[in-house]
């Protein structure tokens, strides 16, 4: 992936790191709506970040709801986030202006 992941990406990427393993359950540790989550995951399994499998159905049947896709991160995943999230504390660490400096005159 040649471009950073946005926020949404980054937090679907972080919450399937953490354990979080189908739509429902990322969308509520995220807060983000189900229409920024799965194209979220569409396109990090389409980059192969993510991968994901579907459960037995017999279990999705014996529970009376439809089958869950379940996700799970791979290593080019990890590494994205990673990087990302070490650009992200990288930049807390910029140092603050010594005093106020004066704002450029327009022209």
């Amino acid at each position: 992936m040649s471009r950073r992941p946005g926020y949404a990406t980054l937090a679907v990427l972080k919450a399937v790191a953490n354990g979080y393993r189908h739509g429902f359950d990322i969308i509520d540790v995220t807060g983000l709506p189900g229409g920024t989550v799965y194209p979220a995951l569409g396109k990090l399994e389409a980059q192969g970040c993510v991968q994901s499998t579907w459960e037995d159905p017999r279990v999705a049947q014996q529970e009376k709801r439809p089958p869950r896709r379940y996700y799970e991160i791979r290593k080019a995943g990890q590494r994205l986030l990673d990087e990302t999230l070490k650009e992200f504390r990288d930049l807390e660490r910029l140092p603050r202006a010594a005093g106020p400096y004066p704002r450029p005159k327009r022209a």
